[in-house]
């Protein structure tokens, strides 16, 4: 498994980033912020994700690789709540995929991704 060029962004990303986007990202096309309880604490987690459709399922790119809290918070959990385009959606049946295509994503974004050498996705599907 390749690991994601990205991993020095995460302490950046974590302390600013996360806190900017948290104020938008629940409203913004491509973007969502995921609540989840931790594993160990049972706090809710919010974190602001990129998300993209496919069919009715939502995919979300691991950019950090899939040893982060959110995605281990997500499979344990067995699911999340996601807040996109202004309303939240249960979702369930989390599932980690790897897929060097990145075929689930859009072009422009499969094309980012892939220089970014990112190939691990979470696909979930709407609760309801």
């Amino acid at each position: 498994m390749t690991r994601p060029r990205t991993a020095w962004l995460r302490p950046v990303t974590n302390r600013i980033v996360n806190p900017i986007s948290r104020r938008v990202a629940g409203h913004l096309p491509w973007f969502g912020i995921i609540s989840v309880p931790g594993r160990i604490t049972g706090l809710t987690r919010r974190v602001p994700m990129n998300v993209f459709r496919d069919g009715k399922d939502y995919v979300f790119a691991l950019t950090y690789g899939t040893d982060v809290d959110w995605v281990r918070n997500v499979l344990a959990a067995g699911g999340c709540e996601l807040l996109t385009r202004g309303r939240t959606v249960a979702l369930r049946d989390p599932e980690v995929i790897h897929d060097p295509s990145r075929r689930l994503m859009p072009w422009l974004v499969r094309t980012f991704l892939g220089l970014m050498r990112v190939t691990d996705f979470v696909r979930m599907r709407p609760a309801a």
